[in-house]
C-alpha cells in the first residue's frame, strides 16, 4: 500500500483534489438553480461519477405508492432495467430497504440476504444514499464503484455521496417551494377567472373574459371563443384583441374551422398530423393554419353541461367535463386553444383546459340563456331608465323631453334650401384633346404648359421604327419592280426588231403585270408616307397648352393610337363649370332638373373657386350628361354649368378646383341634414 502511495506524485494528488473541489462547486451551483428535474439530474449525476472516478450510477425517484422510477442513469446493467429479471427484483428490494431506513449504505458485490431476497446482484460496490426533502425520502442516489479499494476509501465515497445528496435535497426543497408557489398562483388565477366570467350575463363580455383570463390560466399562446348562431360559429373573442374584424382572414377561417368541428360533434386536437381527420375538417384546418401558423390547435365544442340527478356535488366536481358533454348536451359554441411559439404536450395542458372548459361552458350557457329571454334588450333598457321618472329628476326629464320634441318638430316641419354638393373644375368652353393617330415613341416635345400655339403648329414628334422598316421595304420593292419593267420593255423592243411575234406577246403580258405591281407599291408607299407625316402631331386649334409637365409626361414614352397626348384650350373663349356629381345623388338633381324644365325656371348653382374661396359665385345648369363614368374610384355624372358671374383673369386657371351646390328645391331641415343617412339605411340595411 505504501508503495502505491509513493508511486503517485504530490502534483497529481493536488490536481485531483482541485478537480474534485471544482466538481463539488459546480454541483452546489446546480442545486441553487431553477433547472427542471431531467436537466438537473443530467448535470448532477455525471459530475458525481466523475468526482469518484466511478463506473456508473443512477438516480431513482420515489413515485406514487412508493414506486421507484428511474430518473437518470450512467452505465447501468440491462439486467437491472428488466422488471421481470431476478437481479432487478433483488436490486429494487435493496433500494426499498434504503428508503425505509432512510440511511446511507455500502453494499458489497454479489451480496444479499439469501436467494430471492434483497441484495447487490452486480460485481460492483454499491454506494447508496437517500435524497431527502423535509426528512422525507424523495429519491436514491446510487453509484457503481470498483470493489478493489480499501475500506477507508469506501467510507470516503459514502461520505462524499451523502454530502452531495444533501445538496440535492436543497434543490428538491426549492423545487417543492416552487411547485407550491405555482399551485398558489394557479388557484389565484382560477379564482379570478371564475369570478370574472360569472359576474356578467352579457355573452360578449363573458366571451372576452374567457379568452383573456382563460389564456393566462391555461398558459397557451392564444385562446378564442366562438358562439354557434344557426348552423355557423361566429368568433366572439380572441385573447389579446379588444376589437375583432370579422372580415380578416384569421377570424373568418377560424369561424369556418369551428363550424366544421361543431358539425362533426367531436373535439379536435391537432399537433402536426391530419391523417385521421375527415376531409372537410382537414381542408378547414389547412386553410386556417395557412394564415395562423399555429403549432397545435384544439377545438372543443362548448355545451350546456348536464348534471346527473343521482350524483352529489362532490361526484359532479370530480367527473370529466368532456364526459358530461354527451350527445344530448346542446352545442352552444366552441373553445379554441392554440400554441403558436410554444409546444406544450397535451398531457400537460389538458387538466387546465378541462378546468377552463367546464367553467366556460356554464358561463356561456347562462349568458346565452339570459340574452335569449323574450324582449330582454327592452326590459334591460327600461330597467336602466327608471331613474328618469323619480321625483327628483322628473322636472329635468320633462324639460329635456320638451326640448327633444321641439327639436323634432323643427326638423320635420321647418323647410330649408336643399343643396346637393359636388366637386368640379373650371374650364374654357373651347378646348380640344390632341390624340395620337399613329402609335410610336415620343421623340421630341416642342411645347410646354401654358405655351400659346397656333392651329396646325407642331406639338410633338413621334418615332415608329416599324413604319420606317415598312417604308424602306416598299421603296425597295418599287425600285426592283421598276427595273424589271424597264428590262422587259427593252426585251420586247428587241423581239419586235427580230419580228418574233410570240415573244412580243409574252413580254407584253409581263409588262402589264409589272406595271400593276408598281402601281400597287406606289399606292402603299404613299399611304405609309402619309402615316409618317402623322408622326408629327399638330395643334387642332389656336389656344394654349393646358397639360402639366409635358416633357416629363411624354418624352421617350410609347403611345398608342387614340391616346390623349395633350389638351389645347382657348382661354379667350367662354368659361364653364364641369361638376362631377356622385351617382347616388343624381336622383334629387334629376327631379329638380325635370321640374325646372316644366316651369321654365333655370336650375341654379352656387359655387366657390379653390383659387378664390372667399367669394360665392353663381351659375345655371346647362346640360346633364346621361352616361356615368369612373373618377377617383367612384361613379360620377358630369354636369355642365354656365357662369352667371364673370371670373377675373387672375382666378381663371384651367382645371381649377370648384365646390358647387346645385339647388334642388326646399325640404324639411331634418331631411336636408340626414337624407344621406336615411338613404343608406334604406339601401344597405332595409333592402
Amino acid at each position: 500500500m505504501s508503495t502505491e502511495q509513493s508511486s503517485v506524485s504530490p502534483k497529481t494528488i493536488e490536481d485531483t483534489k482541485r478537480q474534485i473541489r471544482g466538481l463539488v462547486n459546480e454541483i452546489a451551483q446546480l442545486s441553487k438553480s431553477d433547472l427542471a428535474p431531467e436537466q438537473y439530474y443530467a448535470e448532477f449525476l455525471p459530475r458525481i461519477v466523475q468526482a469518484l472516478a466511478a463506473v456508473g450510477g443512477a438516480i431513482w425517484n420515489v413515485g406514487e405508492g412508493g414506486r421507484l422510477e428511474l430518473a437518470y442513469q450512467i452505465n447501468i446493467s440491462r439486467s437491472l432495467l428488466d422488471p421481470a429479471a431476478e437481479d432487478a427484483v433483488r436490486h429494487v428490494q435493496l433500494l426499498g430497504q434504503v428508503i425505509q431506513t432512510a440511511e446511507p449504505r455500502l453494499v458489497s458485490p454479489q451480496s444479499g440476504s439469501g436467494e430471492g431476497g434483497a441484495g447487490n446482484p452486480t460485481n460492483y460496490l454499491l454506494v447508496l444514499s437517500p435524497m431527502k426533502s423535509e426528512n422525507h425520502v424523495e429519491g436514491i442516489l446510487e453509484v457503481f464503484q470498483r470493489p478493489d479499494v480499501q475500506p477507508a476509501s469506501q467510507r470516503g465515497y459514502l461520505q462524499f455521496v451523502v454530502q452531495m445528496c444533501e445538496l440535492a435535497g436543497d434543490w428538491l426543497r426549492s423545487q417543492k417551494l416552487r411547485q407550491y408557489s405555482d399551485r398558489q398562483s394557479l388557484w389565484v388565477k382560477a379564482d379570478r377567472f371564475s369570478r370574472l366570467i360569472h359576474e356578467n350575463l352579457s355573452p360578449k363580455d363573458t366571451a372576452y373574459h374567457i379568452a383573456n383570463e382563460g389564456r393566462q390560466l391555461i398558459g397557451c399562446d392564444r385562446l378564442s371563443v366562438a358562439v354557434l348562431k344557426g348552423r355557423k360559429c361566429k368568433v366572439e373573442a380572441v385573447s389579446g384583441q379588444d376589437v375583432l374584424d370579422p372580415r380578416s382572414d384569421i377570424v373568418s377561417t377560424l369561424g369556418k374551422l369551428a363550424t366544421m368541428v361543431v358539425a362533426a360533434d367531436e373535439p379536435l386536437w391537432y399537433s402536426g398530423s391530419t391523417e385521421d381527420l375527415p376531409k372537410q375538417i382537414e381542408r378547414a384546418l389547412d386553410d386556417y393554419l395557412e394564415v395562423a401558423h399555429s403549432k397545435s390547435v384544439a377545438v372543443l365544442p362548448l355545451r350546456r353541461l348536464r348534471v346527473s340527478p343521482m350524483r352529489d356535488n362532490t361526484d359532479r366536481d370530480q367527473q370529466d367535463p368532456m364526459e358530461n358533454a354527451g350527445p344530448k348536451g346542446e352545442v352552444i359554441g366552441a373553445l379554441i386553444v392554440e400554441q403558436i411559439e410554444s409546444n406544450i404536450p397535451r398531457a400537460t395542458i389538458a387538466p387546465r383546459v378541462d378546468l377552463v372548459y367546464e367553467h366556460s361552458s356554464r358561463a356561456m350557457a347562462n349568458a346565452l340563456s339570459h340574452e335569449h329571454l323574450f324582449l330582454m334588450p327592452v326590459w334591460r333598457t327600461l330597467g336602466n331608465a327608471t331613474w328618469i321618472l323619480r321625483a327628483r329628476t322628473l322636472p329635468k326629464t320633462l324639460f329635456v323631453t320638451a326640448v327633444i320634441l321641439a327639436a323634432l318638430a323643427v326638423l320635420i316641419f321647418v323647410p330649408k334650401n336643399f343643396n346637393i354638393e359636388g366637386d368640379g373644375e373650371l374650364v374654357p368652353v373651347d378646348r380640344q384633346d390632341v390624340f395620337c393617330d399613329v402609335p410610336g415613341v415620343v421623340e421630341k416635345v416642342l411645347v410646354k404648359h401654358g405655351q400659346a400655339v397656333e392651329k396646325g403648329q407642331e406639338l410633338l414628334k413621334l418615332r415608329n421604327t416599324d413604319l420606317e422598316v415598312q417604308l424602306q421595304d416598299v421603296f425597295g420593292k418599287m425600285q426592283t419592280t421598276n427595273e424589271a419593267l424597264i428590262a422587259t420593255r427593252r426585251a420586247r423592243q428587241q423581239a419586235r426588231e427580230r419580228g418574233d411575234t410570240v415573244e412580243m406577246n409574252r413580254m407584253a403580258g409581263q409588262i402589264l403585270q409589272y406595271q400593276q405591281q408598281l402601281d400597287s407599291y406606289t399606292n402603299q408607299y404613299q399611304l405609309l408616307s402619309e402615316r409618317r407625316e402623322r408622326l408629327t402631331v399638330r395643334s387642332p386649334m389656336k389656344g394654349e397648352i393646358t397639360t402639366w409637365q409635358t416633357k416629363e409626361l411624354l418624352l421617350n414614352r410609347p403611345v398608342t393610337e387614340g391616346q390623349v397626348l395633350l389638351t389645347v384650350a382657348d382661354p379667350a373663349s367662354k368659361w364653364k363649370l364641369e361638376v362631377f356629381m356622385r351617382e347616388n345623388r343624381m336622383g334629387h338633381i334629376m327631379s329638380a332638373w325635370r321640374e325646372s324644365q316644366e316651369t321654365g325656371e333655370p336650375l341654379n348653382v352656387t359655387y366657390i373657386l379653390a383659387t378664390d374661396s372667399d367669394h360665392y359665385r353663381h351659375g345655371v345648369v346647362r346640360e346633364i350628361h346621361q352616361v356615368a363614368h369612373m373618377r377617383e374610384q367612384e361613379h360620377v355624372v358630369r354636369i355642365d354649368v354656365d357662369l352667371k358671374d364673370p371670373v377675373e383673369d387672375k382666378f381663371r386657371r384651367t382645371g381649377a378646383q370648384v365646390r358647387a351646390d346645385i339647388h334642388a328645391g326646399r325640404r324639411p331641415i331634418g331631411y336636408v341634414w340626414f337624407h344621406e343617412a336615411w338613404e343608406w339605411f334604406l339601401r344597405d340595411v332595409w333592402f
